[in-house]
């Protein structure tokens, strides 16, 4: 089975912190990067056939990385504006079918749209990584297409043992229906949300919902009485 292959533009710690994740979990991973401070540490962190120099808003730079071959792109420079010309030319030159951009500054999260090229925006390398492989391991990732700016969020929810989902299947939550659950954190390891998943106090769990139904989410998750 063909390994499914990421294109990471920018090396510095996300990027890097992002690449020896996807790379553990055996996906195919090249590293674009043009400062050469973070060109270099990438040097000493990764096999160099992996890694490519050159500036990721170069089409040339990323034809070189392979762009016109990969399934996800995944934009984690420090610069905001770089990050979406780099979504930009991956979805609307190159057609990638996934581009995820890191949003560095809050303020400009309402740029980060699927107009601008950007099917998700996250702002933490863990679950950017988790979103790249629920997308290529599950295939229907409609739900996490709809993590919009401003409608859809992403909150955490610590369960705890008086809340209703303890000791409850994820199936058996009745959680609405503009909601997902993107990832598990139990004992400081990533769970994969399945239906069959039983929560236990103490687990932290990432949501991606929509504005109108954060309080009814938050009420099946957390204790009513904390």
């Amino acid at each position: 089975m063909m390994s499914l292959s990421v294109l990471i533009a920018g090396g510095g710690k996300v990027g890097t912190y992002l690449a020896k994740i996807l790379i553990a979990d055996g996906y195919a991973v090249t590293i674009l990067e043009g400062a050469p401070d973070d060109y270099r540490k990438l040097e000493q962190e990764f096999q160099k056939e992996i890694l490519i120099k050159g500036d990721p808003t170069d089409p040339q730079a990323l034809i070189a990385a392979g762009i016109k071959n990969v399934h996800v792109v995944a934009a984690v420079t420090r610069h905001d504006e770089t990050n979406l010309v780099i979504a930009s030319l991956a979805k609307f030159e190159f057609r990638v079918k996934r581009t995820v951009a890191r949003v560095n500054i809050p303020k400009n999260a309402w740029l980060f749209t699927r107009e601008m090229g950007v099917d998700v925006m996250v702002n933490q390398a863990d679950l950017m990584a988790h979103l790249i492989a629920r997308e290529m391991t599950v295939g229907d990732m409609m739900t996490m297409l709809k993590l919009r700016t401003g409608e859809y969020s992403l909150v955490e929810h610590i369960v705890t043992s008086g809340s209703a989902a303890s000791g409850k299947a994820i199936k058996d939550l009745h959680l609405p229906q503009e909601c997902v659950l993107s990832a598990i954190i139990r004992d400081n390891k990533l769970v994969i949300p399945r239906g069959n998943i039983v929560l236990h106090p103490g687990d932290e769990v990432l949501t991606v919902a929509h504005e109108s139904v954060t309080a009814q989410v938050r009420q099946v998750l957390q204790d009513p009485s904390g």
